[in-house]
Order: C-alpha cells, then structure tokens, then sequence
C-alpha cells in the first residue's frame, strides 16, 4: 500500500475547512491543520475532526509535508507561496494568487526555480457547465467568438464572510471574483491587450464594499470583445455567462445549471442541464493537482496561466482610479 501523502491546510475559513475535509476524506491523504485562531479552529473540529496542528506557518513547514493548501487572506499567498517552493513542498494556492501583481510574480518566478509544483484555486475549471461551454468554442459549434459576458451578483458573499475583510479592502470584489477573468482567459486562450473598469458604492443594505458594483472591458487585438459585471448587492445570488460567436451563442446560468445553445444556421436554441457540485469541482482539483505531482498529466492552473487573472485585475483597478483604460 502506498505511503499517504502529508497534507497541510493553511487557514481555516469557509474554502480552507472545504479543502480540509474533502482531502481527509481521501484514504491516502494525512492531513493536518495551520491556524492560528481558536475560533478557526473549532470550526475545523466540528466539520472535520481534531487533527493535528500548526499554530504557525514555520511550524507547519517544518514538518516536511507533501504539499500545502493555501487558503489565508490574500496579501499572505505571496510570501507563504515563495518560502514552501523554496523548500521543494508543493503549494495550492487559493485565487487569487495574491493581492499585488508584484507579488504574484514572485511567486511565478519561484514556481520557475523550484522543483515543487504550483497550482492556483480556479476550481471553475472543473464547472461541467464551463467544460460543456469549452468544449462548444473548441469545437467550433459557436464559430468565432465575438463577444463574452459574465454576470455575478452575491450579497450572501458579504453577509457570510466572518472576517468582513470586504469592508476594509478596496477592490475586494474583483479580487473575490478573479475567477470570472481568469475563465475568460481559460475560454478562450486569449489575453486582453487593454482594460477600462468603472464601479461604485452605493445600496441601503448592512454590508458592502468599495465599490459594490463594478464593469470592467477588456478589448482584444481582434475583433471581441469581453466584460465582466460585479455586484455585492444581488440576492439571491446570481451568476450568468454568455457567449456570442459568428455562428451561434450559448448562455449558461449557474443557479439553474442550465445552458442554452442558439443556432444560427437553424435559428434553433436547445437547452442542456448539468448536476453543479461544489464538493465535486473541489475533488477534481485535488485529483488533478495530485496527479500532476505524480506526473501523470499537468496542472489545471499553472502559475503562468493564473497570472493573467491577476494583471487584469491590478490593471482594472488601476484604470477606477485613473478613470481610464489601461494597457496589460
């Protein structure tokens, strides 16, 4: 019987308490704990069991695990991303990579250096309405693709949070949703070559952020056209993606797990619906991320391709402040 691999879950919110019982529900998976709050913690106890832990992050390193799970707040990705390659321990990341481009550059230069792997948490890759969306635009069903819209509107985001970070950070809503960016990217196998990003704070609602609404373009050097719309105001929540090629379009909506796939040549829309588990997205990363370790296939989020989400991300804000498109 093979060894279990020794896992280390750094933080304990919502994602990281996911990450946890999902792998120790795994027979070949040893894992342990990263926290340094008692309230975290007891969390922890009561969704996955009194496991061992870490009370902090050199201690957990220090006990040489196969891999960690980086799940803490995002200006610590970078730095505890950098020092776990640096000791040849294998990093997955939550998105997103960090919240300064700088410092996910670091953390992709160190990826280069090491021999550890380093994947980032853009579970969305294993949405099987996202993998049916895929499979149409690779296959050529749509033709080529003109124009991408992706919607998300979550107040429960804010009204769940623990930390309510939100409150404090600017640009939280774009770093919470830098999965939207990076699907695009995933989609198409294209990046922007400028963005423009407008946004505001507004709403009579207990929770909020800065801003609470956002739109950010992105244009392309050909002709497409992609945006993606945020909101902390929606509830309930929803989430919608639509894509339009020169052929035909599809529209998925995440709530109703439906999609709806227009023909041009037939003038006919068909409609598709797909079971959406969390848990199960989540199991697939694990999988994946695993299996890239054994060299049995690749990362489903390479720190190359996940920092495109993080540059349109950095350039949206910089373009609400600016007021102004800004060039990747």
């Amino acid at each position: 019987m093979a060894l279990r691999k020794r896992v280390v879950v750094v933080g304990l919110g919502s994602i990281g308490r996911r990450h946890a019982r999902l792998l120790h529900q795994r027979a070949d998976m040893d894992v342990q704990f990263c926290e340094p709050s008692r309230d975290m913690l007891a969390l922890a106890y009561r969704d996955v069991g009194e496991l061992p832990v870490h009370h902090s992050y050199e201690e957990a390193l220090g006990a040489n695990p196969d891999f960690v799970v980086i799940a803490t707040p995002h200006q610590l990705h970078g730095e505890q991303t950098v020092e776990a390659l640096k000791r040849g321990i294998h990093v997955l990341c939550e998105k997103p990579m960090s919240d300064r481009l700088e410092d996910a550059r670091k953390m992709l230069a160190a990826a280069e250096e090491s021999d550890a792997l380093l994947s980032v948490g853009f579970m969305l890759h294993f949405n099987p309405l996202l993998l049916r969306l895929k499979e149409l635009i690779d296959g050529g069903v749509l033709g080529r693709v003109m124009a991408v819209q992706y919607k998300v509107g979550s107040y429960i985001t804010l009204v769940n949070s623990r930390s309510r970070y939100q409150a404090d950070m600017q640009g939280a809503l774009l770093m919470d949703y830098a999965h939207q960016p990076d699907t695009i990217h995933w989609l198409l196998g294209k990046k922007p070559r400028g963005v423009y990003c407008t946004g505001a704070t507004g709403g009579d609602m207990e929770f909020s952020s800065d801003p609470n609404i956002l739109t950010l373009v992105c244009d392309y050097e050909e002709p497409l056209v992609a945006t993606v719309t945020l909101n902390y105001v929606q509830m309930p929540e929803r989430q919608e993606c639509e894509v339009v090629g020169d052929r035909g379009w599809a529209l998925l909506d995440f709530k109703l797990g439906e999609i709806r796939i227009g023909n041009r040549e037939n003038d006919d829309i068909t409609l598709e619906s797909f079971p959406v588990v969390r848990d199960e997205m989540y199991q697939r990363e694990h999988q994946v991320f695993l299996d890239a370790i054994e060299g049995r296939g690749r990362l489903s989020s390479p720190a190359e391709e996940a920092i495109v989400s993080m540059e349109i991300v950095e350039a949206a804000m910089l373009s609400r402040r600016k007021k102004q498109r800004v060039t990747l």
